[in-house]
């Protein structure tokens, strides 16, 4: 295993270059986009390296780093990968080359419109991917607080100051909601380090620790605890009904602040769900599993219909996310192997195709300056690989047999069927959902009479070509091949089952079933099948133990 500490150099150098391109003149944007690209591509090309050297097949943490920061206070610089964090990781560095060349005239443009530093907008960008390394690789759950509010700073600004007419408006409205959720989190921090202060004699932060401790932790404090958590990382996803930030923010962030925002933000939250939800309380994941699953299949439904209906093509694809971030939580919290290795791989789908979305939908706006469907149509006659890009992420995105969403779709549903039969059989209707609103919008933008305006309008250009190439080779490939990263995902997932103390559940033979386990909900409908003597305010675990 290797000793080098990766996480630290890949942050470091991003960070590091985020400080240097922050310090770039502002009569010299050129530079500062050129250093900008070089910074992200040698973080590429870093996490590339430590990808190879990760041990496939070992479900702990690799690259793994402790040193003192507040000993008084059990606060340390813990940081290590595991699986799941190392394809979230990957992800990020992934898409920061794509979005400072997708970025490269769009935010020149705005800076001679507006006054605004080009700059400060590619030094933001370094630093949101400095602060997402460190969120992901945290294994001290002070850092991770700590990195999970200071990410809102660079993208408060990015969309504040970089975004669209009505983007002051709808940074505040993101900060305020991250703020609460923070708020809550930290409540529950706190009451972390007293709780293992009581069962240690002293407290700590360090992850490991508070793993081992968990299932000792009394039943009731562990469900206050886990809201707290489990808010915080709503909020961020955002899970129905925490939403409502999303689009908003979306819409009016610049394409590549909406790239970052949606692909790999908002992954802070599920990625929570399983980090520190279901291992850090095991027994509050059981009891309250049934209320995520039906926010979860809320916000498939939810997402999908409100997306159909929308004019608007960022606003659009904002709202598809809130039906994806629905399908993730629905995995995650169905506590099958099958269903969260489909969630950890959905979440990497999902930042790739929804990416190349809004990349698509920023080309467009490059163009025709309107964010309206109604002002497109028969953009396919004039520019066809804009068109035909568009058309290849949408069916990433509505998870076509053969692209990369599919397979972690299916996994998400197959896991969560047994254990969640109703629940998961009524979340498929969003597929049926997804294919609308995808395919409703495509055709209006790309066929039909050609929209006078859109005669003459270019087609991708070498830049915008090179942008979309690792995104569709990345959806293609992985739609081919998942297994490259199912084999780094399961052996991490297969950990956090082992914490969560959760259990697949038992195959059964012809004819008989499991004998379910109830959990009452009081309030909700049903979305399980009901066992034995079930009312309508229960909700059912099938054939699985605790």
């Amino acid at each position: 295993m290797s000793s080098v500490p990766w996480v630290s150099i890949i942050g470091g150098v991003t960070l590091l270059g985020s400080a240097g391109v922050a310090a770039v003149p502002r009569s010299r944007p050129s530079l500062a986009k050129k250093a900008a690209l070089g910074v992200s591509l040698v973080a590429l090309v870093l996490a590339l390296i430590a990808s190879a050297q990760f041990v496939v097949g070992d479900g702990g943490f690799q690259f793994t780093e402790s040193h003192r920061w507040i000993p008084d206070f059990g606060v340390g610089y813990r940081v290590g990968l595991d699986g799941i964090a190392l394809v979230l990781l990957d992800l990020t560095v992934v898409l920061m080359p794509v979005v400072v060349l997708a970025s490269w005239h769009e935010v020149e443009d705005a800076a001679a419109g507006g006054g605004r530093s080009v700059s400060s907008f590619f030094a933001l960008l370094l630093a949101l991917e400095a602060i997402l390394v460190g969120v992901f690789a945290a294994t001290d759950v002070f850092l991770f607080y700590v990195l999970f509010e200071v990410v809102l700073i660079p993208m408060y600004f990015l969309i504040g100051a970089h975004g669209g007419p009505r983007g002051s408006a709808a940074a505040l409205k993101f900060l305020l909601y991250s703020l609460l959720g923070g708020l809550l989190m930290l409540g529950s921090v706190i009451g972390l380090y007293v709780v293992s202060a009581e069962k240690l004699g002293h407290g700590t932060f360090d992850f490991a620790a508070l793993t081992r401790i968990a299932p000792t932790i009394d039943p009731s404090t562990q469900r206050w605890l886990f809201l707290g958590f489990f808010i915080a990382f709503a909020i961020k996803a955002p899970l129905f009904p925490f939403h409502t930030w999303l689009p908003d923010a979306g819409s009016e962030a610049p394409t590549g602040g909406s790239v970052l925002l949606v692909g790999v933000l908002d992954k802070i939250g599920t990625f929570g769900f399983l980090r520190y939800c279901l291992e850090l309380f095991p027994q509050a994941s059981h009891d309250l599993a049934p209320l995520v699953v039906t926010l979860g299949v809320i916000g498939v439904l939810y997402g999908a219909l409100v997306a159909i209906g929308q004019r608007d093509l960022k606003r659009l694809v904002s709202y598809t996310s809130v039906a994806h971030f629905g399908f993730i939580a629905l995995g995650c919290f169905a506590l099958t192997s099958q269903s969260m290795t489909g969630a950890v791989l959905y979440m990497v789908n999902h930042g790739l195709s929804t990416g190349a979305l809004f990349l698509v939908v920023g080309f467009l706006m490059a163009r025709r300056r309107t964010r309206l469907i109604a002002d497109y149509g028969g953009v396919q006659q004039v520019a066809p690989l804009l068109a035909g890009s568009m058309l290849l992420a949408g069916l990433s995105s509505l998870a076509l047999p053969g692209l990369n969403s599919f397979v972690s779709e299916f996994l998400v549903l197959v896991g969560s069927f047994e254990r969640y039969t109703v629940a998961t059989i009524v979340a498929t209707v969003g597929i049926i959902l997804a294919a609308l609103y995808i395919l409703i919008a495509y055709q209006r933008t790309m066929h039909g009479p050609a929209n006078p305006a859109v005669l003459g309008m270019r087609d991708l250009s070498t830049r915008e070509i090179v942008v979309m190439a690792p995104l569709i080779f990345l959806i293609v490939g992985l739609g081919v091949y998942p297994k490259v990263l199912t084999d780094v995902i399961t052996p991490a997932v297969q950990r956090t089952m082992t914490a969560a103390n959760a259990t697949d559940p038992l195959p059964t033979a012809a004819g008989s079933r499991p004998e379910p386990v109830a959990v009452t909900v009081p309030g909700l409908a049903a979305l399980a099948r009901p066992g034995p003597g079930g009312t309508a305010s229960s909700l059912t675990l099938s054939g699985g133990s605790r």
